[in-house]
């Protein structure tokens, strides 16, 4: 190994380092100490479509519903916004999944796996599909969208109604951070990263990521690439779009090329995706953040309006 490739090692262990400890300090405030919970089930009731419509009449079968997934240590907060845009347009449903593992403790996060945190998609998609909606669609944000990927590629929606089109919001199949590549490495003696959150964020996405869920991600976002290399075909009728800042510090802008290059239409053609000039990582998410512009406000309903346009056609 050369010498200067030592130095950024040794910098770049030195750096992680300073920033972990193995054991985090949790409080009351933090959604890590499991007082703040958005796995009750009143809180599950109020935003599963599956759960607060168990016996929809045909009208509200044939009204869109959306599925939306939000990202690692998120929750439903991601698509609150969403959720009040639809409600106020009256012209379909949104279901917000709270992700497997996510949105109750600390401990109960650091031992999910992706797979666990992908469950409550197909959970409700399954449920969804059995009362008889016949027009449904998901929204991933983040990593929210390799696990719908996922999904896709190992023909869940062959055992049911398939989706009428999906959307991948600044989805991560490559990590702007580079130092979570050596998370297998240095993970153990690590134990966990932090993260800062603006005041507003507070209560709604983790503090502290565990290394074990660092693991997980790095195995997903690594199996998702080499799905793509290979090749995934949408189930036939599915529509695709993705919508990609430019500039993100989370999930590199690559990941939405590696889709448009890896994914294509059942009939063999190309998917959507649109770059937009944001320097925000879920730029559809802006409650709860410090120094929101008109442009990202304008931003977000555009992509709102677009998405809304899709489903009524």
């Amino acid at each position: 190994m050369k010498k200067n490739s030592i130095y950024i090692l040794m910098f770049v262990l030195a750096a992680l380092l300073a920033s972990c400890n193995p054991t985090p300090t949790i409080d009351s405030s933090m959604l890590d100490s499991g007082t703040i919970s958005y796995a009750l089930p009143d809180s599950l009731n109020k935003h599963l479509l599956s759960s607060y419509l168990p016996n929809p009449t045909p009208t509200q079968l044939n009204t869109p519903v959306i599925i939306c997934a939000h990202g690692y240590t998120a929750t439903t907060f991601e698509w609150d916004e969403f959720r009040s845009y639809a409600n106020a347009k009256g012209t379909f449903y949104v279901s917000q999944v709270l992700l497997g593992g996510h949105g109750r403790s600390y401990a109960d996060f650091k031992k999910a796996t992706w797979e666990d945190w992908q469950s409550a998609i197909t959970w409700e998609y399954k449920n969804l599909s059995d009362l008889g909606f016949k027009k449904i669609y998901l929204a991933g944000s983040s990593t929210g969208a390799p696990l719908i990927i996922n999904m896709v590629k190992s023909r869940f929606f062959d055992q049911y109604t398939s989706p009428k089109g999906i959307f991948l919001i600044d989805p991560i199949v490559v990590s702007s951070n580079k130092t979570i590549t050596l998370i297998g490495l240095l993970g153990p003696v690590l134990g966990y990263s932090t993260v800062e959150l603006a005041n507003g964020e507070k209560g709604h996405w983790y503090v502290y990521r565990p290394q074990e869920t660092l693991k997980q991600l790095m195995a997903l976002i690594d199996l998702t690439r080499r799905d793509l290399e290979d090749g995934i075909t949408l189930p036939t009728g599915t529509y695709m779009k993705v919508y990609k800042s430019e500039k993100d510090e989370t999930a590199d802008p690559i990941s939405a090329f590696m889709i448009y290059k890896g994914m294509k239409t059942s009939d063999g053609g190309k998917i959507d995706v649109e770059l937009e000039n944001s320097k925000l990582h879920v730029f559809t998410r802006l409650k709860g953040r410090d120094g929101v512009t008109t442009a990202d406000t304008d931003l977000q309903q555009k992509v709102f309006a677009e998405m809304e346009a899709k489903m009524k056609q």
